[in-house]
């Protein structure tokens, strides 16, 4: 049975958990989103992903710490190119 914290966009509830933890920083809210989009499949589309769980948690909440590090993160990841490998010659 899924964990009623858990969606899609936060499939281990990271995420929810980050906005239930009274007193947290803004670095462990750093930390745990890094978590978060490491722990994402590949391919996934991660600014996406962030702009979701902004809209989800932030109006509730919005001078939370993880608040600001999805906003944050949802800019970041739009405004970077998409990165090409190389073929070794």
């Amino acid at each position: 049975m899924p964990d009623k914290h858990t969606s899609p966009e936060d499939p281990r509830g990271l995420i929810a958990e980050s906005y239930r933890m009274e007193g947290i920083a803004a670095q462990d809210c750093r930390s745990i989103y890094f978590d978060w989009a490491l722990g994402m499949p590949e391919g996934t589309d991660l600014a996406e992903m962030t702009r979701r769980l902004h809209a989800r948690f932030a109006p509730a909440a919005p001078d939370h710490p993880m608040s600001a590090v999805l906003a944050e993160g949802a800019e970041r990841t739009a405004a970077r190119p998409e990165r090409r490998r190389r073929r070794k010659s």
